[in-house]
């Protein structure tokens, strides 16, 4: 009952090709998966000064560590939930920082081999946490792999695979 002619469909234009992966492209994915190796150990053994912190709370657990509170010796209970919470706390931050660690080495073996894309621009985003190291290393890595060439070696590489 509509007197309006069918709309006749558009051609879509094919998608235009990549830039082609070049040599200084492979270089960059080289440098930075260097550099994610460097970021992750030194993540990883920063971390590790947070072991003084576990040391702390389970000399103060044991009773070992005098501690005052308000110039009068402090309850059992107070010596408790400090070595609870320093020990607690510290191996949080230790198992954090050598996992993150892990997973940023791990990443820039990923780069070296152009594979799983997803992860290695998650961890450039989580890189960036370790200032200010990180940050420059998270920032490179996600310039560079935001690439339309670089992403398209990635989907590539993984289809190879």
């Amino acid at each position: 009952m509509d007197a309006t002619p069918p709309l006749s469909p558009t051609p879509v234009p094919p998608p235009a090709p990549a830039p082609a992966f070049s040599a200084q492209d492979a270089d960059h994915l080289r440098m930075l998966s260097i550099a994610h190796y460097v970021v992750g150990g030194l993540i990883a053994l920063f971390s590790m000064i947070f072991i003084v912190h576990i040391v702390l709370g389970i000399t103060a657990l044991t009773g070992n560590l005098p501690m005052n509170s308000g110039g009068q010796p402090s309850s059992p209970a107070e010596q408790r939930l400090f070595g609870w919470m320093f020990t607690l706390i510290g191996c949080v931050i230790v198992f954090g920082g050598v996992t993150l660690g892990a997973f940023v080495a791990y990443a820039g073996r990923c780069l070296a081999h152009r594979r799983r894309y997803l992860l290695c621009l998650i961890m450039a985003g989580l890189a960036c946490l370790f200032t200010p190291i990180g940050t420059v290393l998270g920032v490179f890595s996600l310039i560079t792999l935001l690439r339309p060439q670089v992403k398209a070696a990635f989907d590539t590489a993984g289809t190879a695979a």
